[in-house]
């Protein structure tokens, strides 16, 4: 039985994406990296994780991006009006995103991460 193909987005400068990368390192875990902002993102990958963890959850409203948007953008936002958001700064999406197989998540933690592999 193979494994299932494990993929993780983030930015290549990012901390969280870093940790991430370092734990799945130390346990010899393959995977492939795809930087947002060298790789792009194209909307239906982006509409697959928001399918799967909710454009609530995936918008980083923590984000130095956020904060730096306009009164305008950051006001009555729909699903819609979010991944254009992300798609235009892909900083606001909340990072990592690990996709293992067809499961998807977004953040990182040692125990989430334990239980998706």
């Amino acid at each position: 039985m193979s494994r299932p193909e494990i993929d993780l987005y983030g930015i290549g400068n990012c901390d969280t994406c870093k940790k991430a990368r370092a734990w799945l390192d130390a346990r010899g875990v393959s995977y492939r990296f795809h930087d947002f902002r060298e790789d792009g993102l194209e909307r239906s990958t982006l509409e697959d994780i928001e399918r799967a963890v909710g454009w609530e959850y995936l918008l980083n409203r923590r984000s130095t991006t956020w904060r730096e948007l306009s009164e305008e953008d950051r006001a009555h936002l729909t699903r819609d009006k979010a991944l254009q958001l992300m798609l235009r700064f892909p900083t606001l999406i909340k990072r990592p995103v690990l996709m293992v197989g067809d499961n998807i998540f977004s953040g990182f933690s040692p125990a989430l991460y334990e239980k998706a592999l």
